[in-house]
């Protein structure tokens, strides 16, 4: 009887999740797209009819999840909604692409085929490092909705990751925090971005989290209060000039107040802008500028405007479609408190991002988001190898700050804060690039290097003898910039390298020396190149002296051989330091040394993992170390599983980070603190002071992580000190 009512209260609860969803769809689709809606559906729950998920709820609830997510958060319509019903089932081979095509559209079936595609990929190793992760980027490329659909997936699984392994949770984390939170950030999904950033610190950083988040509930009254007393006069104001609106306070993420925190090296109390006020207006199209600074007009005459914080995205929209008008006044108690102005197709904007951004201007408008994913695509098809240069510039293009110049003819070109004059002519055409030897920004001449600012009009000169240069790298801000000048300085080195090439050959057949693969790498190691082309370009502009290389290839040397050491499978082993067992580590790997890691200092009780190194062992690191998260995503087959016995030695190394004001005696209450009170070694401490502040680094020993947070406790008491941290040195 129980297990019927469970079904009953099952069957009720998809129906009125499949009706939610339609009700939040009904402003963007037809009678007749319902329809289309309803197939999609009828087939995910035909084929999931009785499957259940980890946590024992029907599987029909993730699918369902998942869609109103794109629906409701992501802001998209019929075709997204179809795509995230259906997916699942096509990856399973449940339904065929053709079968989808013909009951659902050629687009239907190129973003499912996207998204399989990104699915298969997960399947194998994702790491930010390999290859796969390249293909994943290009199969966002290929359609917008490949990447948001995705991107609500992920976003659904970090919501509902609480009862998996701290592992886990920590893995989709990490990749949500590198991937899909600047994605979020690029795509203008703020609301989205936000909620992301706040659930991933939770699991990489839960201490920090929840403590971060207790002080802001102790905080919530007195916040409430105070925002009270700011708004009440502006209500006044804009109610006498007859507006309609509404007043919201909204409260910074936890990530972002720690963003803040570490930015400006200052406590939570110090953190000055832990909310701010949005004043959304009910405006028509045509006086919604006017309105926006009506308000602005009336706040300031309130409160006083901090000029340089004025940010006007009104007149000229960020690239992801953004408006806003924000403005930093002084309020009450002489407290700065950000003002955003928006309407509520701006705030609609600000929280959907580009896919409200479609539904306001139309399909038309999409060009802009086209033009990025055009240059990603270019980035990632023609970078070669698994740099990790090439992700980092990708992310750091998501992030960085607009500027907007002029081209001669008066077009408006957008570019990343601190570009230059040839970031400029890489935007218009490679070509144009590569043969820039300078230009006039405002009729004055200027130099290729010269950084562009808002409002400027850039014209490009241009040689046809100038070639790309390596030291262009060093101040060009563009990834797609940074990309043509090492595809065409690789074009050149090619041509340089088959040169040098053809010289080795001749000089080989003239020795009576056989040009093979052999006697190539045995030049390639002496010269230490990884690959030939460079070897061959080496010779070709004279860094190599031929008769050099002819004594190494008539050298007879002595062949290394190589033995390849297979790793055993599973079984705990303990390290034995000074008679005690210190550490067990999962996986009994015979004749390795084991040691402390230097950059973080690993102390009984702490967090750790080991990661197997190249020659010197296997190193044990705290899990919070600086390094933890390359070593994890780059060499995750590296990473071995440790953690410490129930007893351990006397003595571990740690460095403490102290600073404050420099008063009259500071070092030696320092000193008496650490060699009387406690009785512990201290073996050095070093002191820097600069304008009435001092900056120390203290290294001592101490037996586990309790006396240690003991000791820092003692040296938080002492006067003058502001701040003590344990802290990471960098190998």
């Amino acid at each position: 009887m129980t297990e019927l009512l469970q079904a009953a209260e099952e069957r009720r609860q998809i129906l009125f999740r499949y009706k939610h969803l339609l009700e939040t769809c009904k402003n963007i689709v037809t009678r007749a797209d319902i329809k289309l809606v309803r197939r999609a559906f009828d087939l995910s729950l035909q084929d999931q009819d009785g499957k259940r998920r980890s946590n024992g709820e029907p599987a029909i609830y993730r699918t369902l999840s998942i869609s109103q997510i794109v629906v409701e958060e992501l802001g998209l319509g019929r075709t997204s909604v179809i795509c995230s019903l259906l997916y699942d089932i096509v990856q399973k081979d449940r339904i065929s692409i053709s079968e989808i095509k013909r009951l659902f559209g050629s687009k239907v079936a190129q973003i499912i085929s996207g998204l399989v595609k990104v699915t298969d990929i997960y399947k194998q190793n994702t790491s930010q490092h390999s290859d796969n992760f390249r293909k994943l980027l290009l199969s966002f490329a290929d359609d917008v909705r490949v990447v948001l659909i995705i991107l609500a997936d992920r976003l659904f699984h970090l919501r509902n990751v609480g009862n998996k392994s701290v592992q886990e949770q920590k893995a989709l984390a990490t990749e949500i925090e590198f991937l899909y939170i600047p994605l979020a950030h690029r795509l203008g999904m703020y609301n989205v971005k936000s909620d992301m950033e706040d659930l991933a610190l939770r699991y990489l950083k839960p201490d920090i989290y929840f403590e971060i988040l207790q002080k802001l509930k102790d905080t919530e009254e007195q916040r409430l209060s105070f925002i009270e007393d700011f708004v009440t006069p502006i209500k006044k104001e804009l109610d006498q000039h007859h507006l309609k609106y509404k007043i919201k306070a909204r409260t910074k993420t936890i990530a972002s107040i720690l963003n803040k925190m570490e930015k400006k090296q200052v406590e939570f109390e110090e953190v000055y802008d832990i909310f701010a006020i949005r004043i959304i207006l009910k405006s028509s199209p045509r006086k919604e500028k006017s309105d926006c600074w009506k308000v602005y007009s009336a706040v300031s005459d309130l409160y006083r405007p901090n000029p340089e914080r004025l940010r006007d995205w009104i007149t000229i929209p960020k690239s992801n479609g953004y408006e806003s008008l924000h403005t930093t006044v002084l309020g009450p108690q002489n407290r700065w408190v950000e003002v955003q102005i928006r309407t509520k197709r701006m705030n609609k904007i600000a929280e959907q991002g580009f896919a409200a951004h479609w539904k306001y201007k139309g399909q038309k408008e999409e060009g802009g988001l086209d033009n990025w994913l055009q240059d990603i695509r270019e980035v990632l098809e023609s970078q070669q190898g698994n740099s990790i240069d090439l992700i980092d510039e990708f992310k750091a293009d998501l992030y960085n700050k607009e500027i907007y110049v002029f081209t001669p003819k008066g077009d408006l070109k957008q570019l990343p804060a601190g570009a230059t004059l040839l970031d400029f002519a890489y935007s218009i055409h490679s070509d144009l690039g590569d043969k820039c030897i300078g230009g006039t920004i405002n009729q004055r001449n200027v130099s290729i290097r010269q950084e562009l600012k808002n409002g400027d009009q850039v014209a490009i000169t241009t040689s046809n003898s100038q070639k790309p240069k390596s030291d262009w790298l060093s101040f060009v801000k563009t990834t797609k910039a940074k990309n043509k000048i090492r595809l065409s300085m690789k074009e050149n080195m090619m041509k340089e390298a088959d040169l040098g090439k053809e010289t080795l050959k001749r000089r080989m057949k003239n020795w009576k020396i056989e040009f093979c693969d052999e006697n190539v790498r045995k030049l390639m190691s002496h010269y230490k190149y990884k690959l030939a082309m460079d070897l061959y370009f080496g010779i070709a502009t004279d860094l190599h002296d031929l008769s050099e290389i002819k004594d190494i290839l008539t050298k007879q040397e002595e062949e290394e051989k190589l033995v390849a050491t297979e790793v055993p499978a599973y079984s705990p082993r303990k390290i034995v330091k000074e008679g005690d067992d210190v550490l067990i580590v999962d996986q009994n790997i015979s004749n390795v040394d084991y040691s402390l890691a230097k950059c973080c200092n690993p102390i009984f009780g702490d967090d750790i993992f080991g990661f197997l190194t190249i020659g010197k062992g296997i190193r044990i690191h705290r899990v919070g170390c600086s390094n933890a998260k390359e070593m994890q995503t780059r060499y995750p087959y590296r990473v071995v599983k440790a953690n410490w016995s129930e007893k351990g030695s006397a003595s571990y190394q740690a460095v403490i980070h102290v600073t404050g004001n420099d008063e009259l005696g500071i070092v030696s209450n320092i000193s008496d603190v650490i060699s009387k009170d406690l009785r512990v070694q201290m073996r050095s401490i070093s002191v820097d002071t600069n304008d009435g502040s001092f900056d120390g680094k203290l290294t001592v020993v101490v037996s586990n992580t309790e006396h240690l947070d003991t000791l820092i406790v003692k040296l938080k008491r002492i006067k003058g000190v502001v701040r003590v941290s344990r802290y990471n040195l960098l190998e």
